[in-house]
């Protein structure tokens, strides 16, 4: 995640730049417009955003710095209509400025310096998404980087929406696409979530690229699970999360996860879908309690096995524990540092 995410055509989510280069692969010079998302600012109304356009096309200073209301800010049951229509006006702004009738007319991006740069443990830094960022551009499309400081929370309703919008996506789809097509791991509040539900007749009507049925759309069963998160993608065969993702089987399924690794804490599954699954496909390991005294270490072994066995599988495996930020976590960093070679500070 210190990298950011072209989660559609020119526009980004990710963490806000940082002013040293050397500390990560996001400079805002390569961003014709910053939306950072904070829990102070307000809805913009259209007539602000036709004034910014204007002053975006007059002056030669780059980039335009806006803001936007962070995830988990506009509440139910509490939205206003105002909150609604400010949202709709944001995406097709964003959509105005990075579409082009003139496509033709490309104007390649500038380089963003050394791929082979070293962290402070010696190990290389991954710049994998801004190294192809050098894609067709029209002169006059611009580039968007929606931002916060950790690139994962406070932008993903705005991002979400704008998915929706731009893609004509129903937000189950959006959920997905931006976890496993995009690859942007994301958090979003539950309130996002009813947010999002609640509105997505009007977005899917007004979006440029909508052409089905609002009144057929049949959201999963998963949707009214989740708590707003997604298991975090760690390698593309290894996910980490929680044990509600463990015990939510449709979700990780439509992850492309097939394999589940419980750490210290089992699922709760039907007799159905555990006979579905496959009992090979399933490993508990028993008497690890998050107390800081049972140790994990001489379970490394069996463990890396068993994700080792998904990845050559082609599968994915969820390493969970009860939050998934301690036991499952751990196991995580053994399979990168594992599989990546990297010393432990950078896994």
């Amino acid at each position: 995640m210190s990298e950011a995410s072209e989660i559609s055509q020119n526009v980004f989510l990710g963490p806000t730049p940082e002013p040293d280069p050397n500390q990560t692969p996001i400079s805002e010079e390569m961003f014709d417009v910053c939306i950072e998302t904070s829990d102070l600012a307000q809805v913009p109304e259209d007539r602000s955003l036709r004034l910014l356009s204007k002053s975006l096309e007059d002056s030669e200073r780059k980039p335009l710095h806006i803001e936007f209301p962070s995830s988990g800010s506009i509440m139910p049951p509490t939205w206003s209509q105002t909150d609604v229509d400010g949202l709709m006006a944001m995406c097709r702004w964003i959509y105005g400025l990075t579409h082009s009738s003139n496509s033709e007319d490309s104007s390649p991006t500038a380089s963003i310096g050394d791929e082979n740069l070293k962290d402070g443990d010696g190990d290389s830094i991954m710049l994998s998404t801004f190294a192809t960022m050098s894609s067709s551009c029209s002169a006059n499309e611009k580039r968007i980087l929606i931002h916060c400081a950790d690139g994962y929370t406070e932008t993903s309703l705005l991002g979400l929406a704008y998915l929706m919008y731009a893609e004509g996506l129903p937000v189950h789809q959006a959920w997905v696409q931006m976890h496993r097509e995009r690859k942007r791991n994301f958090f979003a509040y539950q309130s996002d979530v009813a947010l999002l539900t609640s509105i997505q007749p009007r977005i899917l009507q007004e979006s440029p690229a909508w052409n089905g049925d609002i009144l057929h759309i049949n959201e999963p069963q998963w949707l009214t699970k989740i708590d707003g998160s997604l298991p975090s993608r760690i390698l593309p065969y290894m996910y980490l999360g929680n044990l509600g993702h463990a015990n939510n089987p449709s979700l990780l399924k439509e992850l492309g996860i097939t394999r589940i690794l419980s750490v210290g804490e089992p699922v709760s599954w039907t007799t159905e879908v555990l006979e579905e699954w496959g009992e090979e496909n399933l490993l508990f390991i028993d008497g690890v309690q998050d107390n800081g005294v049972d140790p994990l270490t001489e379970e490394f072994d069996r463990c890396l096995k068993f994700i080792e066995k998904g990845k050559l599988d082609n599968t994915a495996t969820l390493v969970h524990c009860r939050v998934g930020v301690s036991r499952s976590a751990t196991i995580c960093i053994a399979e990168v540092m594992s599989e990546m070679g990297f010393s432990f500070p950078r896994a």
